[in-house]
């Protein structure tokens, strides 16, 4: 007879929470981090001619070579790094953990902060260790270097914007962090295109310092594309991990096509950073709501009554994201997308209703 899933299942997986993601049909979608326009209609028709002559009959390019030259332009690689390509951040932040999993390994990262770093080392079942942000969202450097000191992390998480608070950290506290750490530190800069800031040229000066990027922020979410850089000799040994041919034929010929009008993404991203000033002076204005200034694509507020609040906009038909709950640092914490002009506009009106109501 076979064994219930309790009988084969480890006990701490089965204790998890699946990654919930909210049904958001006919919605104004707002919860994600997506950038809200689309290509250009004349690239969706060069895109369209480019997937009607692919060989999807055969497997991809296994080191996506042309796209990694692409990717190396387009973020200014430093010459001396490598590159390694996942199936989105979700799979690299895996190998990391995976390839770092030493009896008695940590991971140390800052809370609150994106929640993968925490899942996929509980998948990985390696220690995780959290250090709180200051109450301003700081990074409270003191308290970092004594988690280094005691734990001897090998794997170092950074998301710098950070997600869910949407700041960047302290440039000279991120540097002693690097400085001090005993193994890789790993800055997450999936919000960078909104941010005018990065460690990818720092690369050179620091052995064990690497960058991840994602397309996901900047208009293709749908391809699932991560990239790390860093040195060749921790490339070589995290690209041991790396799943046979797991960026996709199309992955790789939509991002190389896309990244040659790099332009387009960089408008558009203008956009974004011009209509998230605006929409944060819109939360401001808002009577008993104190809304933090970003440097990425979405804005964290928070506001009395949280949960009543993002119930009543999403019945207004806007779709947020309530972290009420998920750290006592976000309670009552609201996070809203970045969207297009009207998609904000009709936010702050369902906002203003809700409270009203």
């Amino acid at each position: 007879m076979p064994k219930k899933p309790e009988e084969i299942i480890r006990d701490d997986i089965r204790a998890l929470t699946a990654y919930h993601v909210p049904d958001s049909t006919g919605m104004v979608k707002l919860d994600a981090m997506e950038n809200p326009y689309r290509l250009p209609p004349a690239l969706r028709a060069r895109l369209a001619q480019l997937v009607e002559d692919a060989s999807l009959n055969r497997y991809p390019d296994p080191g996506a070579g042309q796209l990694k030259a692409r990717l190396r332009e387009s973020f200014a690689v430093p010459e001396a790094a490598e590159l390694l390509l996942g199936n989105g951040s979700d799979e690299i932040i895996q190998m990391l953990v995976l390839a770092s999993a030493r009896p008695g390994a940590v991971v140390l990262a800052v809370e609150p902060s994106f929640t993968m770093f925490r899942m996929i080392s509980a998948f990985a079942g390696v220690r995780y260790v959290d250090v709180e942000l200051r109450e301003d969202f700081g990074l409270d450097v003191g308290r970092m270097l004594e988690a280094i000191e005691e734990h001897q992390p090998g794997l170092i998480f950074l998301a710098c914007p950070n997600n869910p608070t949407g700041n960047l950290f302290d440039t000279a506290a991120i540097e002693r962090v690097i400085a001090a750490a005993p193994g890789m530190v790993i800055i997450d800069e999936a919000y960078h295109a909104f941010a005018d800031h990065s460690f990818m040229a720092r690369l050179p000066h620091y052995a064990n310092l690497m960058v991840m990027r994602t397309l996901s922020k900047v208009g293709l979410a749908g391809l699932r594309l991560g990239v790390l850089a860093g040195r060749g000799e921790w490339i070589a040994q995290l690209d041991k991990l790396r799943l046979p041919y797991n960026v996709s034929t199309l992955t790789q010929m939509v991002a190389c096509e896309v990244l040659q009008h790099g332009a387009v993404l960089t408008e558009q991203a203008a956009a974004i950073k011009l209509e998230r000033g605006r929409l944060l002076r819109g939360l401001q204005g808002v009577r008993g709501l104190t809304a933090y200034p970003s440097d990425a694509n979405f804005i964290l507020f928070r506001i009395s009554h949280a949960e009543r609040v993002f119930d009543g906009l999403k019945q207004r038909g806007v779709l947020i994201k309530s972290l009420h709950g998920s750290h006592r640092q976000l309670a009552n914490c609201l996070r809203v997308t970045v969207g297009t002009p009207q998609e904000n506009d009709a936010f702050l009106a369902a906002l203003t209703h809700t409270l009203n109501a």
